[in-house]
């Protein structure tokens, strides 16, 4: 035992990817998760409308401590975040007037707030169905689950089958790599997409979740989705050996994905740059389009542009994982 014992501590020291790898990632999110969340956290978000300077016209309001306001250019984008609870409340300075969702308890805590800081401002309601927190994460939960599904699903695989000698006997064979790569993609597919469907209809099933837009438009964006983060899995996992090291990248590509592409929880307010960098991530236009079908109803053309940028990102992958991948563990 003891034998063995050093024989993998010398074998990971040696790996000098893994070992570097397993002090450094530790780090890079610890250093991620405080540039986005290391301030002080208000405890609530309040939208304001105003042509003018705020802090002047109301500063008593404005003052007030542990509330972030958020500027909006128009009242419809202000009322979006506000029914899906991601703002907790919408103020109208010029107008003197406030807009409140009545299923938010962090809204209700914002409104009694305002009532005693500045009670000129008049109350409106807003109308339609209300959204539950569970109908908004419901969605980023199917992209989570996609996600992990397609990376370690399909990078991981490979990189095991490369390790065992598996792809160099297959390379043996009048198996093509297009023909290979063409097959583990569309099983792992086929697999996750059959399983987020199991997750929306047990969910629809046991809480009632809302699905306002078409169920095939729906299976098209988990197919999108799935797609860009298989290829981004092959991508990764093209050239590597080290299932230690793929482990590490696939953790790396997933966790900052986790939280920014708003699976938990809204980046509304974030800083520009957050909301630049979530917008380079797959699983942010995966999770935006498929809330959008499920909680709004969206169609086609209002998402067009997710899977645009999810069809691009597949090529992109697909082209450089397919140029670089390697049958065998020496990189040939």
């Amino acid at each position: 035992m003891l034998a063995v014992f050093r024989a993998r501590n010398t074998e990971f020291f040696r790996d000098r990817s893994t070992f570097t790898w397993n002090l450094l990632f530790p780090f890079l999110l610890l250093l991620g998760f405080y540039y986005i969340f290391g301030q002080a956290q208000p405890m609530y978000k309040v939208g304001v409308l105003s042509e003018q300077d705020g802090y002047i016209s109301r500063p008593v309001f404005m003052a007030t401590k542990h509330i972030q306001f958020i500027p909006y250019g128009d009242l419809e984008r202000g009322l979006a975040p506000l029914a899906r609870h991601q703002i907790d409340l919408l103020i109208d300075i010029d107008r003197a007037q406030y807009w409140v969702n009545e299923e938010s308890r962090k809204g209700y805590m914002a409104e009694q707030i305002l009532a005693v800081r500045d009670p000129d401002f008049n109350r409106t309601v807003i109308r339609g169905s209300a959204i539950r927190y569970v109908d908004w994460v419901l969605p980023g939960i199917i992209g989570m689950n996609i996600m992990f599904s397609a990376l370690f699903g399909v990078g991981y695989a490979i990189v095991r089958y490369r390790k065992n000698g598996v792809l160099k006997r297959l390379n043996a064979t009048p198996l093509t790599a297009l023909e290979f790569i063409g097959g583990q993609l569309m099983s792992r597919i086929v697999m996750v997409v059959i399983v987020g469907l199991v997750l929306l209809l047990g969910a629809r099933f046991l809480l009632s979740t809302l699905m306002l837009g078409s169920l095939a438009l729906l299976v098209l964006t988990m197919f999108m989705g799935a797609l860009a983060l298989v290829s981004l899995g092959l991508l990764v996992a093209a050239r590597l050996r080290s299932e230690e090291f793929t482990g590490g990248l696939l953790n790396m590509t997933t966790w900052p994905m986790m939280g920014l592409s708003e699976v938990w929880f809204s980046l509304e307010g974030a800083p520009h740059l957050v909301h630049q960098i979530s917008q380079l991530m797959p699983l942010t236009h995966l999770v935006q389009a498929l809330r959008a079908i499920m909680v709004d109803g969206a169609g086609f053309v209002a998402i067009s542009d997710h899977l645009a940028v999810l069809a691009l990102m597949s090529a992109i992958f697909l082209a450089i994982g397919s140029m670089t991948f390697s049958w065998a563990a020496d990189g040939r």
